[in-house]
């Protein structure tokens, strides 16, 4: 015969201490686990940002010691307001951003599902040098498309005259300027987002994919049913870090066209190092660069939210 026991308000009490006690145990490991990490990013991330936007409140050049900045305020916001420097960066940014993203998240969904569901020799190798592409230093890049772009003995103007045609003045045409450095850019990246996509397909259980074969559905219809379904945090991912990549874009800026012709590819990254480091203007440059952080938390919320209401 079993004699059952019922819990005393002394039991419940020492019961609730030792919960309470792990409870207490657990935040303390995790505090003492994440606060390495979380100095190191008070260092190198909320301090820079927080001394961006002090500078930003001031007028001071850069060539000239800290003692003699003087406060403006908001004076530098007013006149990025009411300057069309501002303005041409933000808006060719954006285009440049949106160009970037209509090319690469297409290009790399199918490049990754090319390179992952067929079953054929040599898919290693051609994600190896696919992603070959990313690990290569931008500045070695650049330049190599810069011979690429030559308007007289580059190779793409070569094949144009081979057949009759006379090649784009690539980097030299405001048309055609702001496209070529997209154009680079999507070649030196698609590697890593292919990569990312993979990845995401990995998590993706075969048994659905059989069971859709099962029910008589295709390829295309595996892929609006199931594939880009499930893919969809890793795509949101992909989003948000080609955005922002595509918005810091510098080093093809500064090396191939250097903002031009005609303020046509000066974009907000570059007009921030124009003017903190050639007019010495950082109390400007600095209130550019904390607009550009606004930007970059703003459009990043609203793909997050966008996201979220679509699933």
């Amino acid at each position: 015969m079993t004699v059952g026991t019922r819990s005393t308000p002394a039991v419940r009490a020492a019961s609730g201490r030792r919960a309470g006690a792990r409870g207490v145990s657990r935040k303390a490991a995790t505090i003492a686990f994440l606060s390495p990490a979380m100095a190191v990013i008070g260092v190198f991330v909320a301090v820079p940002i927080a001394l961006t936007f002090w500078i930003s409140l001031h007028d001071w050049s850069m060539y000239t010691p800290l003692s003699e900045m003087s406060w403006r305020g908001l004076g530098n916001y007013r006149d990025l307001l009411a300057g069309q420097e501002f303005f041409t960066a933000l808006r060719n940014t954006a285009i440049y951003v949106l160009l970037v993203l209509v090319v690469t998240i297409p290009l790399a969904l199918a490049l990754g599902m090319l390179l992952y569901f067929p079953k054929s020799a040599g898919k290693g190798l051609a994600r190896a040098a696919l992603f070959s592409t990313y690990v290569v230093p931008a500045i070695a890049i650049a330049i190599v498309w810069g011979a690429l772009y030559a308007p007289d003995y580059g190779p793409i103007a070569q094949a144009f005259a081979a057949v009759g045609l006379d090649a784009p003045a690539w980097l030299s045409d405001p048309g055609t300027a702001l496209v070529s450095l997209v154009v680079f850019h999507v070649w030196q990246m698609i590697g890593y987002y292919t990569i990312l996509v993979i990845a995401g397909l990995t998590q993706i259980p075969l048994d659905l994919y059989e069971a859709a074969r099962i029910d008589g559905a295709g390829f295309w219809r595996q892929t609006v049913s199931v594939t880009l379904p499930l893919l969809r945090r890793t795509t949101t991912f992909i989003v948000l870090i080609a955005i922002i990549n595509a918005i810091q874009v510098f080093d093809p800026v500064y090396i191939l066209t250097q903002g031009g012709p005609a303020e046509s590819t000066t974009v907000l990254s570059f007009a921030i190092q124009r003017s903190a480091f050639q007019y010495g203007m950082a109390g400007q440059a600095s209130a550019m660069a904390f607009s550009l952080l606004l930007v970059l938390i703003a459009v990043a919320g609203a793909v997050l939210a966008a996201m979220r209401r679509r699933s």
